[in-house]
């Protein structure tokens, strides 16, 4: 049988990208849509904190196990930002759209070479809600922004992301090449690993 993990996201991009990474684990992710939990409030200042508080809050309310990730972009002309604030750039409620086009706008001017920047990928597995050793993995994926949106697939600022390794844009990319360059998969793969023992 199955182990039920909750997965603590109301991002359906994010569901979709970390759904298909566990596709191979004999685990059945279900999103915490699925129990109405409420969002948590992402209080933390570091990737890693709000991890934490999401995975928390998942699984406290659901009694299951938890994955939640925090993830973001790092711009070093930006000194890091837009950073834990990546999915509210622009403001609250904020679009992809509005994120890229403030993210564009910030960068009007910066010449090539000063564009570099990277996503980050924290990742949490807790047992439960009370876990003092919660599995943590990190993902980074390099990269560059770019002075204009390419591409139609992905989500985020992935029209914006320069991928230098296949010359294209991360919204260019097909979904499984995505999955095996990006943070979030570089983040999940270490952590299949560590799950493969999970309630054996």
């Amino acid at each position: 049988m199955s182990r039920r993990i909750v997965l603590a996201t109301g991002n359906p991009g994010k569901a979709r990208e970390l759904g298909a990474l566990l596709a191979g684990l004999d685990m059945e992710i279900v999103p915490q849509s699925d129990f109405d939990v409420p969002e948590a409030e992402e209080t933390g200042l570091t990737f890693v904190e709000n991890a934490i508080i999401k995975a928390r809050n998942a699984t406290a309310r659901t009694g299951l196990p938890a994955i939640a990730d925090d993830s973001g972009l790092e711009v070093d002309a930006l000194k890091g930002a837009p950073g834990i604030y990546s999915s509210r750039f622009a403001g609250p409620g904020a679009s992809d759209r509005d994120n890229v086009d403030k993210l564009l706008a910030e960068l009007k001017g910066v010449a090539d070479a000063e564009r570099t920047a990277r996503f980050q990928c924290l990742l949490v597995f807790m047992k439960h809600d009370k876990d003092p050793t919660p599995l943590i993995c990190q993902g980074t994926w390099e990269g560059h922004i770019l002075h204009a949106p390419r591409g139609e697939g992905g989500f985020g600022y992935d029209p914006v992301f320069y991928v230098p390794s296949h010359g294209c844009a991360a919204a260019e990319l097909a979904p499984e090449v995505k999955n095996r360059l990006s943070h979030r998969g570089q983040a999940l793969r270490q952590l299949v690993e560590q799950l493969k023992n999970f309630g054996k």
